[in-house]
């Protein structure tokens, strides 16, 4: 299987799910903080590929849900210069697999590049927190704590297997 590179903000429930599926399919995930990762712009812009710049970012970060930053509005240049400057912008996870790099979790695309343990339920990079409308969906928790999949309610993986 896949040695996956995995670029993650610790503690990030989605994340967890997401490394516990590629786990599960018999992948070898080396997980990395998305948030302490030294970025350079020409390293950050080839996980967007042809995306357009509104795409590369994450919709639930703070800046972009208050409206202080708007991707629709940015050039490359200005998008990556916030990005490095402040990763909690970026579309995540990252993922690199050989020289191939993707940004957030296709769940479609991700089994068709490397394959994916059937699940019952999909796994997305859409963040558990926005994704329900009840006010019960647990929160991340804070930058450097780590959560394992099965803490944060890893995938239910048709195979049976946790995270």
């Amino acid at each position: 299987m896949a040695h996956v590179i995995f670029f993650e903000k610790p503690g990030c429930g989605g994340n967890a799910r997401q490394k516990a599926l590629l786990a599960a399919s018999g992948h070898e995930v080396e997980t990395r903080n998305l948030l302490a990762e030294p970025w350079r712009p020409e390293e950050l812009r080839r996980y967007f590929g042809s995306r357009p710049v509104e795409a590369w970012f994450n919709t639930a970060s703070p800046r972009v849900k208050s409206g202080e930053v708007d991707p629709s509005r940015l050039s490359e240049a200005e998008a990556l210069r916030l990005m490095v400057a402040d990763p909690l912008l970026i579309r995540r996870p990252l993922i690199q697999v050989g020289e191939r790099r993707e940004a957030g979790f296709d769940q479609a695309l991700v089994d068709a590049w490397i394959g994916l343990a059937p699940a019952t339920q999909p796994v997305s990079d859409t963040c558990i927190r926005t994704a329900k409308e009840s006010g019960a969906a647990p929160r991340c928790a804070a930058p450097g704590a780590h959560a394992s999949g099965a803490a944060e309610g890893g995938p239910a993986l048709a195979t049976g297997r946790a995270g």
